[in-house]
């Protein structure tokens, strides 16, 4: 009887994995792929060699955006704006350019037919320094704007100077060509992104809100054609961010009687702040493959080798365990939580003498989902002391951005265009991590997306903000053929 019992039970197992197994195959090949096809590989002309040579004459201002406290050089951002109006005498014709706030640029392209909503194209002009102990290790000077073996070499040609003159570029042929515009064209550039657009793009926001605009969609930069850095994707895939974090920094401080380091209490000022900044770290915010992260996944899902392609169309059963490959990797573990990261400690003033105060900043990345006040939250209860003090720091914080829609026309038009552009790329949304002049703008657009056309693999994600930053020829000629492709699929 036992034996029978057992074998019953054996084929009620092996049935039952059968099933599952079946249930699972099912899932998988019934997932239909999202990309749009087939679509007719763009056949505009660029010269590209041309534009690199313009883009290399822009790189030698160096329109650095210094921190709270330094003081930029201004003769450097007015002579990056003069030599735009001298480079594009189409585009500063007959586009209206208007200088807003110290330095950011707003152009209008009025189209044809007023009852349809304008869009808008952003970029910023400003770069991020240059540290001087680096300076030394880059292959071309920073600021020399040189052209040498097929690339555009200076700080800016990623980020984002190559975006505002790809921009321009197509801005300024198609004006040569006669093209005429149904649906108005805004351009913005901001000379404040890389330290928060507070005077650029969001006063260029709050300009056009009191004028009354409202776009049909926003692009920024953000994401780029990612090639080599999604594990599991053999095709290029053009991420297209449709939303990003929030950011808030954190302080953490602790008080206590100075005194003698001879006779020390139990725990110091810097003990006890030590132990609540481990306390966070040991416990970070829960993780979450649902959201946007989620819609990146199943919109690769498709296209995935079947094993992987299983595991994405069930993810009512793999959910733990695709969240834990992500959180094991920090690029993607930052796209399924709220990030922290402790950036500034301070505490003491001479090696014998006990501290009277200890402080600590962290900064925290914010997943849309995820409140500021969840974040404080948070922290309070992780530490659990009453003597850490936990406020926001004062300076720049902002909440998640809203999430835009991936069924929308405008992100049917990105869509489009990017594969004409790039045939050989998927295309997928995604959360961008960092923060562009894009969130600036989401009260002005239910349609806002951030992505710059340019390709980018493993070895180039160190040069953005790093040593060498370089664009190649062929990428700025597919960025001017890209918003030249989007403009007509958008507004003629």
């Amino acid at each position: 009887m036992g034996g029978l019992g057992l074998k019953r039970g054996l084929r009620f197992v092996v049935s039952l994995s059968a099933l599952l197994i079946a249930v699972l195959a099912v899932n998988a090949l019934r997932l239909e792929s999202r990309q749009i096809e087939p679509v007719q590989p763009s056949r505009i002309e660029v010269d590209a060699a041309a534009a690199a040579g313009r883009l290399a004459a822009a790189l030698k201002f160096a329109t650095v955006s210094e921190e709270a406290g330094a003081q930029s050089d201004a003769s450097a951002f007015a002579g990056l704006v003069d030599y735009l109006a001298n480079t594009y005498p189409a585009v500063h014709r007959m586009l209206r350019p208007e200088k807003i706030g110290e330095g950011s640029i707003l152009y209008v392209w009025q189209g044809s037919d007023n009852e349809l909503e304008p869009i808008l194209l952003l970029a910023h002009l400003d770069v991020v320094p240059v540290a001087p102990d680096e300076a030394t290790s880059w292959t071309q000077p920073p600021f020399a704007g040189k052209v040498a073996e097929g690339f555009v070499w200076g700080r800016g040609a990623m980020d984002d100077k190559s975006s505002v003159i790809a921009i321009l570029e197509a801005m300024e042929s198609l004006l040569e060509r006669g093209y005429s515009p149904r649906r108005s064209i805004y351009i913005a550039f901001g000379h404040d992104e890389e330290v928060g657009g507070q005077n650029g793009a969001a006063r260029i926001a709050g300009e056009m809100a009191a004028r009354g605009v409202n776009f049909e969609w926003v692009l920024d930069e953000g994401f780029f054609v990612t090639e080599g850095l999604l594990p599991g994707a053999a095709d290029p895939v053009a991420l297209v961010g449709i939303a990003e974090k929030g950011i808030v920094s954190v302080a953490l401080e602790v008080q206590a009687a100075p005194g003698h380091s001879s006779v020390p209490p139990r725990h110091t000022a810097i003990g006890i702040l030590a132990a609540a900044l481990v306390r966070l770290e040991e416990r970070p915010m829960a993780a979450s493959v649902d959201g946007v992260t989620g819609q990146m996944l199943q919109w690769l899902a498709p296209e995935m080798p079947f094993l992987q392609r299983t595991v994405f169309a069930n993810m009512w059963l793999f959910a733990p365990l695709v969240r834990a490959r992500m959180e094991a990797v920090p690029r993607t573990a930052a796209t399924i939580r709220t990030a922290q990261a402790i950036t500034m400690v301070s505490g003491g003033i001479k090696e014998n003498v006990l501290p009277s105060q200890a402080r600590a900043v962290v900064n925290f990345r914010i997943r849309p989902g995820d409140r500021i006040e969840d974040v404080i939250s948070h922290v309070s209860d992780v530490v659990d002391d009453e003597r850490v003090s936990v406020s926001i720091l004062p300076g720049l914080h902002s909440e998640a951005s809203p999430v835009s829609s991936t069924q929308s026309q405008a992100f049917a038009a990105l869509h489009v265009t990017i594969r004409r552009v790039f045939p050989d790329a998927l295309v997928a949304p995604a959360l961008v991590v960092g923060a562009t002049d894009a969130r600036h703008f989401s009260a002005l657009s239910s349609n806002v997306y951030r992505f710059l056309p340019i390709r980018l693999g493993p070895s180039d994600v160190a040069r953005i903000h790093g040593i060498d930053e370089r664009i190649s020829i062929a990428d700025l000629g597919e960025a001017i053929r890209f918003y030249r492709e989007l403009v007509l699929e958008t507004t003629r």
